[in-house]
């Protein structure tokens, strides 16, 4: 649809995962990126787990199609960079303060010496905090950030996601903050600094829990995944997420298949819940002579959106991911020399490069694009995505949240909801306080779970059976350039708003369907929740405690909804700011999961190392945990990466028994290890052991919760959580230096710009909007707005305007 891209020229100072990550996008997309290194290499060059010829498969993963450029700290340092920055459109780099400063690296420096540069600074920690110079570790954001204490069992300890989860959402938020950034400088705003916090992100994710905090009075804990209304149960092979809601029950009864559940009383999903001691060993007894997929598969025959939990190397033979592109099978990414995975976001409108990696100091030729980004006349607008008009039919949380961001950055999103199936969020359950009885069969209405993802909308209901219903959409997509659905595939064709008919209608639409596998392959179709893609994308067989129990991260986070959200909007954003119109983007949310480990998928084929479920552990960190403290559930992260660091331990927790210890053992004995750091940090409170851990030198945090996240005034400034009273809102993943997302804490009512999108944008009579209204074409709630009363719409531009 469009001439070919413009090509971004990206300096890459990165050796973290986040970093590195971030990068990634550029090269993947076919940018120019600049990856500097010191004269021995990075770090993740020769990070096990490594190949046959070395080098570690996570730098393959997120180095490939990058050239490599040597800068060594020194008196020639400054000059390198220099020279490197005076041609580059961004500068990524994931440095503690205390490194950049020894660089001589400063924001000031960066904006008085370029400042057209868009500069993405990623760390694990905010960069004015006492906590600075921690390094990029997930274990310790996640920890910080809050996230931590939601994942795993009850009677256990916290749990960090598998892989590097948290590394991998603040890679994708600054890719999302990067385009941003790119399209204010495209207006003639000038470069900016965007800052990510690894930890923010971790709070940014667990959203939900502040929400339970304010309901309850009490901190949301993990969950678990042993009982309640969801519960894993065992296969012959393997484990299977037995997710289901309560209009699922009687599918649920028809799989079974046994009469003890065709008691009318657990038809109501309180009594259900009451008696799960019941019935759940019903189901696990019928599920125990079957393999786990043929229970996966069965069960979404029913239409039920269970979940398997597939190892690396079952996700190796995915007929879904084989049949979409996904799995990259040359023999050189079996060999563990190029990336096993391709795009996490798929779309012809945008190839995505898996090649070569760069040896050390290897610079690849890189075409020329004669029509640079810089040469295109600037627009002023107040907003970045000002006069973007985007048509939302996400619901929940991974179409929802896409769409929250495109209106916080000045995009029109008109949320199109039907009268009768409103976002399950407006209707969602709400945990009891201790003091209620909880009765999950009776929703209340108006749930605090909605603004989060939907604050700064307008919203409209539509009635999409009928032809005069559909005219409404068909209508309004002719006059937007971004629509948003996560439907399960299958639904837009039947409402009549699926991509080749409103391409019809508009040929530079770019159409984001976020849906569960993807718009194509056998499993297609197949029904999932959050819990459901925990389990399908591999995640969910690297988190736990036992080497043979997987563990996800529970309906209560969400986790990959979380992560597609950051995708999808930072993709929606790219096509925007790189002008690519008529995009078509499929973004499968078990496909984005599963890009975060392939390098786990790579040591499988390379190595044939399998899943291994390893609690905190992490390959080249030790000890790399958390750790009980006095008080209930009350714990203590720690990550230490280098000699030094264990010998600063050592001396605070056990001087006579690990001072002596060299670095070896600390690797074979790491039980012993764990031990002797569990009986010093038992006998002290969270805090002081933080306290005197980080004053010895220690990488230390405490395992925050919702209720500490409230007493952490950072949160609030950085717009992580919105201010204001009443319910928490979500805020923002990011921030920037230069430009200040505005804020909005109203999200609309169900229909509550339906007679104003009628009239003011699409030019209907009283008469006619009457006469919708009426019939049930369209609904706009009792005392809703009259027409003209809001200049909400007056950004609309014709098609192509962007």
């Amino acid at each position: 649809m469009t001439a070919r891209q413009p090509v971004l020229r990206v300096v890459e100072l990165a050796h973290g995962v986040a970093g590195s990550a971030c990068g990634r996008f550029f090269a993947g997309l076919g940018h120019d990126v600049l990856k500097c290194e010191p004269s021995d290499g990075e770090a993740l060059r020769g990070q096990a787990p490594l190949n046959h010829e070395g080098t570690g498969l996570s730098f393959v993963a997120l180095n490939a199609d990058k050239s490599s450029v040597i800068l060594d700290p020194g008196p020639d340092f400054t000059s390198g960079l220099t020279e490197l920055l005076d041609s580059a459109d961004v500068f990524l780099l994931d440095l503690v303060p205390a490194e950049a400063d020894a660089l001589g690296i400063t924001t000031d420096w960066l904006r008085r010496s370029w400042p057209e540069l868009v500069v993405v600074w990623i760390t694990a920690f905010a960069r004015d905090s006492d906590l600075a110079n921690l390094p990029g570790d997930s274990l310790l954001a996640e920890s910080f950030g809050g996230l931590t204490a939601m994942i795993g069992d009850p009677q256990r300890k916290p749990l960090s996601l598998g892989g590097e989860q948290i590394a991998y959402c603040a890679a994708t938020t600054g890719f999302l903050g990067a385009m941003v950034a790119v399209m204010r400088r495209d207006q003639g705003n000038g470069g900016d600094v965007v800052d990510v916090v690894m930890s923010d992100v971790a709070a940014y994710a667990d959203w939900k829990s502040d929400l339970g905090y304010y309901l309850t009075g009490e901190a949301p804990r993990r969950a678990g995944s042993k009982g309640g209304e969801w519960k894993m149960v065992r296969g012959t092979d393997g484990w299977v997420g037995a997710i289901f809601q309560q209009q699922h029950w009687k599918a649920m009864v028809e799989l079974i298949g046994h009469p003890a559940l065709r008691d009318p009383a657990l038809a109501d999903e309180y009594s259900r819940l009451q008696r799960a001691a019941e019935w759940w060993p019903i189901v696990d007894d019928w599920a125990k002579d079957k393999t786990a997929k043929e229970i996966y598969d069965r069960a979404q025959v029913l239409g039920l959106p269970f979940g398997w939990a597939p190892e690396m190397s079952d996700l190796t033979r995915s007929e879904q991911f084989i049949s979409r592109g996904f799995l990259t099978d040359a023999p050189a990414a079996e060999a563990g020399r190029v990336p096993v995975v391709g795009s996490p976001a798929f779309s012809a409108s945008l190839p995505w490069r898996s090649g070569a990696v760069p040896g050390l100091g290897e610079r690849f030729a890189h075409p020329s694009d004669p029509a640079s980004i810089r040469d295109r006349p600037s627009v002023t607008r107040t907003q970045p995505l000002d006069g973007v008009v985007v048509l939302d039919f996400g619901a929940i949380t991974a179409g929802a949240a896409v769409t929250r961001l495109l209106a916080d950055f000045g995009a029109t999103v008109i949320k199109v909801e039907a009268a009768d199936r409103p976002d399950t969020f407006r209707v969602w359950k709400m945990p009891a306080k201790p003091d209620e009885v909880a009765t999950p069969g009776v929703p209340r209405q108006g749930s605090p779970y909605f603004p989060s993802n939907n604050v700064g909308k307008r919203a409209i209901a539509v009635n999409l059976t009928t032809e005069e219903g559909r005219s409404i959409i068909h209508e309004l997509a002719a006059k937007s350039q971004v629509f948003v659905e996560n439907f399960r595939v299958g639904v837009t064709a039947k409402l009549g708003i699926d991509e080749p008919t409103l391409r019809a209608i508009n040929p530079a639409l770019i159409y984001v369907s976020l849906s569960s596998q993807g718009q194509t392959g056998p499993e297609s179709r197949n029904r999932s929740f959050g819990s459901t893609l925990d389990l399908l994308s591999g995640l969910a067989s690297l988190t736990g405690y036992d080497p043979d129990r997987p563990t996800w991260s529970s309906s209560d986070v969400n986790y990959p909804d979380q992560l597609v959200s950051l995708m999808g909007a930072a993709f929606t954003v790219y096509c925007l700011a790189m002008q690519i119109e008529g995009a078509y983007l499929d973004i499968s949310q078990r496909e984005s999961v599963t890009w975060t480990l392939a390098s786990q998928i790579a040591d499988f084929l390379v190595n044939g190392h399998d899943s291994e479920i390893t609690g905190n552990r992490r390959p080249g960190r030790t000890p790399h945990d958390v750790y009980r403290t006095e008080g209930a559930d009350s714990w203590v992260a720690i990550s230490c990466s280098t000699g030094e660091e264990r010998r600063a331990l050592a001396a605070v927790v056990h001087p006579d028994a690990l001072l002596p210890a060299d670095e070896g053992w600390w690797f074979t004995h790491e039980d012993e290890v764990d031990d002797i750091i569990t009986r010093w940090t038992s006998t002290k409170s969270r805090d002081d052991a933080v306290q005197e851990l980080r004053s010895a030198g220690v990488p230390a945090v405490p395992v925050n919760t919702a209720a500490d996240r409230l007493r952490m005034p950072g949160l609030v400034e950085r717009r992580v959580r919105l201010p204001g009273e009443g319910a928490p809102v979500k805020g923002f993943p990011m921030s920037f230096l230069e430009y200040h997302v505005p804020l909005h804490r109203h999200a609309p009512v169900l229909g509550e710009d339906t007679v104003d999108v009628l009239t003011e944008v699409l030019g209907r009579s009283q008469k006619e909007v009457e006469h919708l209204l009426g019939d049930g074409v369209a609904y706009s709630p009792p005392g809703g707005t009259a027409p003209g009363t809001t200049a909400a719409f007056s950004g609309l531009k014709p098609v192509g305007s962007i």
